[in-house]
This record gives C-alpha cells, sequence and structure tokens, in this order.
C-alpha cells in the first residue's frame, strides 16, 4: 500500500516507522516546506498536521480520489463541509479525535457508563485531560470526543473549560511535559466516587491505530469511523 504522509511532525514520523514495519511505502511526506506533488500516486493518505492545514490536506485528497485517514483536531467547524465534498467526490474518509485501539475501547465503556449513571441524579460527572506542553488545542479533541459520549447518553447539554452550570460538564485541560495522553472521567456523589482512566504510554498506539484504518478504508466509499474499523457497532 502507499501512503501519502500529510503532516511529517512527530506523528508523522511514528506513523512512517510503523507502515513500514507493516510492509507499506511512503510517497509523499508533506509539511508546509513541499508541495502536493505525489499525493496522486498514493492508495490513501494518513494527515497529523496542524488545525489550520487541515482543510486543505482533506481537500486535495478527495480532488485526488485518495482516501483519508485524518487524526488531526482543532478543525471540525469545516467537518459538515469536509463530508459534503467526500460524497459529492465518492470518496472515503475517516476523521477521529484519537485512533489509538485503546481510547476507542474506552469511548464505547464511556457511553455505557453514561446510560447507566443517567439514571441515577445523585452523582455528576467532570473530566480532566492531560497533554504534553505542544499540544495547540484544548480541551483535546479525545476529551471533547467523551464528553459528546456522555451528552449523547445523558442529560447533560454541554462541556465547558470554565464553573460548569448544572446541565454542562466540566473539563479540565493539563498541559504538562511530555505527556502523551492521559484522560479520566468522574462520577462524584457525596458517599462514592466512579472514575475511568486511559493513559496513553507514548504515540505509538495513536500511529498503529491511524494505520489500521488505512489499510482497513482501501476500497471503500463513504464517511465511517473507528467503529466501522474496530466492528464496535
Amino acid at each position: 500500500m502507499k501512503i501519502a504522509l500529510l503532516g511529517y511532525g512527530k506523528m508523522g514520523q511514528v506513523i512512517e516507522r510503523i507502515a513500514l514495519e507493516r510492509g507499506h511505502e511512503i510517497v509523499l511526506k508533506k509539511d508546509e516546506h513541499n508541495t502536493y506533488e505525489g499525493l496522486s500516486n498514493a492508495d490513501v493518505a494518513i494527515d497529523f498536521s496542524i488545525p489550520t492545514a487541515a482543510v486543505s490536506n482533506i481537500s486535495n485528497c478527495f480532488h485526488n480520489n485518495v482516501p483519508v485517514i485524518s487524526g488531526t483536531t482543532g478543525w471540525l467547524e469545516h467537518y459538515d463541509e469536509m463530508t459534503a465534498l467526500c460524497a459529492e467526490k465518492n470518496g472515503a474518509f475517516i476523521s477521529s479525535s484519537n485512533f489509538s485501539l485503546g481510547v476507542n475501547i474506552f469511548f464505547e465503556l464511556n457511553e455505557y457508563l453514561a446510560k447507566m449513571m443517567s439514571k441515577l441524579d445523585s452523582y455528576r460527572v467532570e473530566m480532566e485531560e492531560i497533554h504534553h506542553t505542544q499540544k495547540l488545542d484544548a480541551p483535546s479533541g479525545t476529551a471533547i470526543s467523551l464528553a459528546k459520549g456522555v451528552i449523547e447518553n445523558s442529560n447533560y447539554n454541554d462541556w465547558t473549560l470554565e464553573s460548569p452550570e448544572k446541565n454542562q460538564i466540566h473539563i479540565e485541560a493539563k498541559r504538562i511535559g511530555t505527556v502523551p495522553g492521559t484522560h479520566t472521567v468522574t462520577y462524584n456523589s457525596a458517599v462514592d466516587s466512579i472514575e475511568i482512566k486511559h493513559t496513553a504510554h507514548n504515540r505509538e498506539g495513536f500511529a498503529l491505530g491511524a494505520v489500521i484504518a488505512a489499510e482497513w478504508i482501501i476500497g471503500k466509499q463513504g464517511v465511517f469511523t473507528m467503529k466501522d474499523v474496530l466492528d464496535l457497532k
């Protein structure tokens, strides 16, 4: 499989190594210093760039008939625009706040727990995410996905970084050292607390999941999620 890497920072380099280990070929390593030359030769593109580059990267993939896996966060105000372009071009697209296989299992646990806890008024949910100091967006896309998972399965209707109102989920975003990513969901009551937590030990899990998603999407058309890739539906 021929892969175009859109974004060649630390994550892009880990993805490159894992892709090569799995027998794939890298045909483009796109950063701010080069063009999209070579993109049309790719079987699939993996985008781990920056928020301001994501829309251009994804658009160019669809215009070149290249399926795209996007792990960039902070650009989702344009998500509907990109899915519409995907449909127009008969493309294939997966965008995820986190491609880690473990995190996607964690998403499912979070939704299941939220359904159970929604019946118990004595508990209040809150979230914490910790990432390295170079992460540009806060809260993390993963934390937002977790919050949405609770909102869709409970009486909460929004999330906030500030002091929460009754139906808001408070997210505390911390930027510390080189932490790859830690996410905690806690339900507190006067008598006890229930907590689920995912801790990434390195970037390997994010990269491996993205490559697995890229392998899966070949030959498909449409907009998919990691639930499709992992057959979690």
